[in-house]
């Protein structure tokens, strides 16, 4: 966009000026409740910080701001390590406090189900 367009001036900065970007990071989700979740990810998080987290629950996709309550190093995969983290949601939209509610039930009662075992029954000798 060329300056003529834009709807206010841009002032250089004097000095240095820094920001930080927000960049979602793939993560693997260890085990998850509806208060949180214990992650892997290839890379640390700092303790008590705050993160916006995207989770793909089935079908349905909520984002939600977590705490990290701890972060420590998991194990090697691969040639790289891994770090497992503790995280909490801090103050999830009722929405998504719904859909992982559902989602964790659902994550449950498929863990409690006996498995289908595919058999024929066999004529009696």
């Amino acid at each position: 966009m060329t300056e003529a367009k834009r709807e206010s001036e841009r002032v250089p900065m004097h000095g240095e000026v820094t920001g930080e970007v927000t960049v979602f990071m793939p993560m693997h989700i260890v085990n998850m409740s509806e208060r949180g979740a214990q992650i892997e990810t290839s890379f640390p998080l700092h303790l008590d910080s705050l993160h916006e987290f995207r989770l793909s629950l089935g079908d349905r996709s909520v984002v939600v701001k977590g705490r990290i309550v701890h972060c420590q190093i998991g194990e090697l995969h691969q040639g790289a390590i891994r770090y497992r983290t503790g995280l909490e949601f801090i103050e999830p939209p009722e929405h998504a406090r719904a859909a992982i509610r559902e989602f964790v039930i659902a994550q449950t009662a498929a863990r409690l189900a006996p498995p289908v075992i595919d058999a024929e029954l066999a004529d009696e000798l």
